[in-house]
């Protein structure tokens, strides 16, 4: 009888697990790491080892990362790509395509000894030559302003079989964050259309306003990705981000407002990080009246940044005072952020003093898929007609803003944020230099220039630092822009999903997002 019991309570559990299995009569998945998945929220598995990100605009029109100028199209080839050195979350530096380097006792020469079986995504081993190739077409500067100035440093570059050698005509404290610029195979002529790296996802296709394809690379050097497939889903029409997130549509979506993540809290989890952007009011200094340091004052003084953050973001950000943000520590002055705080009557005072004693009317250009930028101008609007200022936004789409306001510098005055493409101070700061060809602004300052130079011919760490901090003062005190706050960056991702991290820079890291 006993026997009997069991084996009868043996064919209904295997009844039920029939019975309740797959809906799509899919076979059972196992996860990256080789654990079952668990159920999520919804009640159901879920259907394949995948996720859908929504990204805020479509990528540049090259994929070539040593050529991409759009924060968002770096954000998300971070996974496609690595250099012989890699950021972690951290802030940290460690090898990558490299195994480990060396550097000489007057900090000039660096020797990098390459990662044995590091493959490119198309099967080929990366040779010393690609990595030589990669950072002279990076340092070429024949045929105008090279793709990374800084690497104008290095004097001779050489390689043998597992080896390459860096001498620089003198030593840089900052040397190594430049040298995580993308290693590309040579002689491959398609990273335009077809991109090819070595890192933890490899690019499968694009669809030009509608996805971008990424795939696990299973010959992968390091820890793989947990995730088989990643589609990165275009959306810049922001009423459309909320119905595809309750839809189950879309799976992760970053840089959310907070009046936005307040919607999603029931079926996902808001993680909350910065953006790592320098979001200001930016001000072309070659249109009137932007080009008279009183007025540019008076809109500083016009503006109060808390407010901002409180009426636009529930509290959420840091507010600052320069072109920098606080993830980058000790060159953060936090003692700038104040340096103007709200005053009507001193503001109504420059201008008047200026020759705009009604004040004057002006147009803010704003891409029309950045929902934060958007709430920010419109604070803005308001905060200025307190001072006789009438703005009006103008919404464009992210490529005409890239064309006209980024490339063309044709407007008066633009919200967005600026990233920086690694973690140097220098990338921040070296862009409203006078000769710098993104200094989308046209700041012209010959003691900016200097300070600039001085940086650049300083060895010691401290020295530097101290003149990148006096950068900061001098685009402050002269009203260079009005600077808003590091947004925080608030992410949706699907409760079900774990692992998401955020780096001191501009990256969405998908290679540790799993599901649980």
């Amino acid at each position: 009888m006993r026997k009997k019991l069991l084996a009868l309570l043996l064919l209904v559990s295997l009844l039920s697990a029939v019975l309740c299995g797959c809906k799509d009569g899919s076979t059972e998945r196992q996860s990256a790491d080789g654990q079952e998945p668990t159920i999520g929220s919804t009640g159901e598995t879920p259907p394949a080892n995948e996720i859908t990100v929504g990204i805020a605009q479509d990528l540049d029109d090259s994929l070539d990362p040593h050529k991409a100028v759009a924060a968002g199209t770096k954000e998300v080839m971070f996974n496609v790509f690595e250099g012989l050195m890699k950021p972690t979350s951290d802030g940290d530096l460690i090898p990558a395509v490299a195994d480990r380097y060396e550097l000489s006792e007057d900090k000039t020469t660096y020797i990098f000894t390459l990662r044995e079986g590091v493959q490119f995504h198309n099967g080929e081993p990366v040779e010393t030559g690609d990595v030589v190739y990669s950072i002279q077409r990076c340092a070429d500067g024949s045929e105008g302003e090279p793709l990374i100035p800084a690497l104008s440093v290095i004097s001779d570059i050489h390689c043998d079989d597992t080896t390459v050698t860096i001498t620089l005509d003198q030593p840089n404290t900052e040397f190594l964050s430049y040298l995580t610029l993308a290693i590309l195979p040579e002689g491959y002529d398609q990273q335009d259309t077809a991109p090819v790296g070595t890192g933890p996802f490899k690019f499968v296709s694009r669809a030009a306003q509608d996805n971008i394809i990424l795939e696990r690379f299973d010959g992968y050097w390091g820890a793989p990705a947990y995730l088989d497939r990643v589609t990165f889903k275009i959306m810049e029409n922001t009423d459309s981000i909320i119905v595809s997130l309750q839809s189950g549509a879309v799976d992760l979506f970053a840089h959310l407002g907070s009046a936005q993540a307040a919607q999603l809290e029931d079926s996902f989890n808001i993680e909350e990080g910065t953006m790592n952007l320098v979001q200001a009011l930016y001000l072309n200094h070659s249109e009137k009246p932007f080009d008279d340091i009183r007025v540019r004052q008076a809109l500083c003084y016009a503006v109060d940044k808390q407010q901002i953050i409180d009426i636009a973001f529930s509290g959420y950000g840091h507010p600052i005072g320069s072109s920098m943000y606080p993830a980058f520590g000790k060159y953060f002055d936090e003692s700038l952020t104040n340096h103007y705080s709200r005053d009507i009557e001193k503001a109504k005072a420059l201008l008047a003093d200026a020759g705009y004693p009604n004040g004057f009317s002006m147009t803010i250009v704003v891409p029309s898929n950045y929902q934060p930028h958007i709430d920010t101008a419109q604070v803005i609007v308001e905060q200025l007609k307190d001072v006789g200022v009438i703005a009006t936004i103008q919404l464009v789409e992210w490529g005409t803003w890239l064309s006209d306001v980024y490339a063309g510098r044709q407007f008066q005055s633009t919200v967005v944020g600026v990233d920086a493409s690694n973690m140097t101070a220098r990338a921040l700061l070296e862009r409203f230099t006078s000769t710098a060809g993104n200094n989308f602004i046209n700041y012209n300052n010959a003691e900016y220039d200097a300070l600039f130079a001085q940086a650049l011919s300083s060895f010691e760490d401290a020295e530097q630092t101290a003149f990148y901090r006096q950068m900061e003062a001098n685009l402050t005190e002269n009203a260079a822009n009005v600077y808003i706050q590091d947004l925080a960056d608030l992410v949706a991702i699907r409760k079900g999903l774990t692992g998401l991290q955020f780096y001191p820079i501009y990256v969405l890291d998908l290679s540790t997002v799993r599901y649980e």
